[in-house]
């Protein structure tokens, strides 16, 4: 044993807040100012842990919480890497980064003492001047490494300077590197399909479940490689590239590959991020709602309408078993305003047909730099009235007119008085399942929407 006294160091905790899970993700960033280390730069919310009685998952919520002023749960939060960090002046220190994809709340600056500004910024685009040990840390997780070493030199610029790039990655086990990447089979689908895959990215959502890689080639092309949690999800999605999405031409992926046993498909991808998120001025949304418009009207129009048949007691068996899953979170008098307006909507005159994309969200809608639009996600795509992929993106323009007014626009035409009735109590007995599922699966964001959509619905009804 060396005569020397035991090494210690400080032990820190960063938050990569993640949005979008496509190839462009985004990640939040806060800005350093007042009489600081590193005062100017952006970094990620981070912090030390309080001492010896915290360990680094309870810090990184207490951090995330007295920086940002969200609420993250301790399931939700996955480790990303881990840098050993040596400063200019020689002080070592060692940082967990963990990544969050699924929190309550806005992030917004709380302490502005310390921080002057917080904003989302493209993984492949980060904001400059950085702290050099926060960039070496999501440089890292970028490629994909669980443990990496970052020893600055005497001289050394604090911030990020790429002539003093000091990383070094350490390789993990193989069997580290397997678990990172689909299995065997679904890997040897994909490179029949695209050739051989140099890098693989999981993409996955925070949601149980959910299972998807970006795929790099040797070549530098890039496809995303899915894995559907249900034989019924996997067949509506490959019905749908196989029949009226490539009518959409740019606007949609293209199937390369799908294999029904595995229950995974191979997509090229299209360029642009989520919608969802996304600040804008009131100008620039109204365009995007129009494009939207437009984008729906694509898809309604892709294949012939056919009638539809009446479902009114099949929503009305959805409602109870949705209920037994969401009645405490239920406000007094909403259970009897669920059922009157699905019994009202059984008295409606059944609606045409037509292909619907089922999830049609602004998560699930990319933009690109030149402004235009893609859709993604099929799996709950299958014929339908129109309105059905308009339930869930009414919740985006709730309370902005113009936006709705620019969607029709784009439309092409108006909702009959029908179509709106029917709007309404789908909008309910959707709002219904995400409350439903947001309670059973501790999903507050899906919570939080099913209430705002029931408490709208009611307003608009004034009940």
């Amino acid at each position: 044993m060396s005569e020397h006294k035991r090494h210690s160091e400080p032990v820190d905790v960063h938050l990569i807040l993640r949005r979008g899970d496509t190839a462009c993700p985004e990640i939040l960033l806060s800005r350093r100012a007042g009489p600081v280390y590193a005062s100017g730069l952006w970094h990620l919310p981070s912090g030390h842990l309080d001492g010896p009685h915290e360990d680094v998952v309870t810090a990184l919520v207490r951090e995330a919480r007295e920086e940002t002023g969200i609420d993250i749960g301790p399931a939700d939060v996955r480790a990303a890497v881990t840098v050993h960090h040596r400063s200019p002046g020689g002080a070592a220190r060692t940082g967990f980064f963990f990544e969050v994809r699924r929190w309550g709340g806005t992030p917004r600056v709380r302490e502005p003492q310390v921080r002057d500004a917080m904003s989302w910024f493209r993984l492949d685009d980060l904001a400059a001047p950085m702290v050099a040990y926060c960039r070496a840390g999501l440089d890292a997780y970028r490629r994909g490494a669980q443990l990496a070493v970052h020893f600055q030199q005497p001289g050394d610029a604090v911030a990020h300077v790429p002539e003093q790039d000091r990383l070094r990655l350490i390789p993990a086990t193989e069997a580290a590197a397997e678990s990172r990447a689909p299995e065997p089979q679904v890997r040897r689908l994909a490179e029949q399909a695209v050739g051989r895959i140099a890098e693989w990215t999981d993409t996955s959502w925070a949601r149980e479940g959910s299972q998807v890689w970006r795929a790099r080639s040797a070549t530098g092309g890039t496809w995303f490689v899915k894995i559907h949690q249900s034989d019924r999800f996997h067949q509506r999605e490959v019905d749908a590239y196989r029949t009226w999405a490539p009518r959409l031409g740019g606007a949609a992926p293209r199937l390369v590959a799908a294999d029904a046993r595995l229950r995974a498909i191979v997509v090229t991808a299209v360029p642009g991020r989520p919608l969802h998120g996304a600040v804008q001025p009131p100008e620039e949304q109204r365009r995007h709602f129009r494009r939207i418009g437009v984008l729906a009207a694509a898809i309604h129009r892709s294949a012939p309408a056919q009638p539809s048949p009446a479902d009114g007691e099949a929503r009305l068996g959805k409602v109870d078993r949705h209920l037994r899953a969401a009645h405490l979170h239920l406000a007094p008098g909403e259970e009897d305003f669920l059922r009157s307006l699905v019994e009202h909507a059984k008295e409606l005159t059944p609606l045409e047909c037509v292909p619907t994309h089922g999830d049609f969200q602004l998560r699930n809608l990319l933009c690109a730099d030149d402004g235009s639009l893609a859709v993604i996600d099929f799996e709950r795509s299958e014929p339908g009235p129109a309105i059905r992929d308009l339930v869930r993106l009414s919740d985006a323009w709730a309370g902005r007119p113009d936006l709705y007014d620019a969607f029709l626009a784009g439309y092409g035409r108006t909702l009959t008085p029908a179509e709106q009735e029917h709007l309404a109590a789908d909008s309910a007995l959707d709002a219904l399942s995400g409350i439903s599922y947001g309670a059973t699966h501790g999903d507050p964001e899906l919570l939080e929407r099913g209430r705002r959509t029931l408490a709208r619905l009611r307003a608009d009804n004034h009940r």
